[in-house]
């Protein structure tokens, strides 16, 4: 059975930083893809970044340059590293596994691919 538990969330003021972290039971993080995603109260869900079996990201415009994704395949644990925090990133944030591989190559940025899902875990950003 599949399991995702995220981690690190916490409230922290606007330019601070915080690091998530993804636990990954009975999942091999270096098989398929993986990405975070987030989403506000009211909003749609939204991509963060991917994260690819080689470890090769792709990130949301609005986070490139403040947030770095990583993982490491022996602890079957992911992380997100997000600095230069602004309240626009004050949201639930998930990560996600896929369950085999993309057919296009590559890891897909919507979240309807994606198999197994975390409970989530609370980022909140203040001015």
């Amino acid at each position: 059975q599949v399991q995702l538990g995220e981690s690190g969330g916490g409230a922290v003021q606007a330019g601070g930083s915080l690091r998530l972290s993804c636990a990954a039971s009975g999942y091999d993080t270096g098989r398929y893809c993986m990405a975070w995603f987030r989403q506000a109260p009211g909003k749609e869900r939204e991509g963060v970044v991917t994260i690819d079996t080689d470890g090769s990201t792709s990130h949301a415009d609005s986070v490139k340059g403040r947030f770095t994704a990583s993982k490491d395949n022996a602890e079957n644990t992911l992380f997100l590293q997000m600095n230069g925090l602004k309240t626009e990133d004050t949201a639930m944030y998930y990560c996600a596994a896929a369950a085999a591989l993309f057919r296009a190559g590559y890891c897909y940025t919507g979240s309807s691919p994606y198999n197994y899902w975390g409970q989530g875990t609370q980022v909140t950003i203040s001015s």
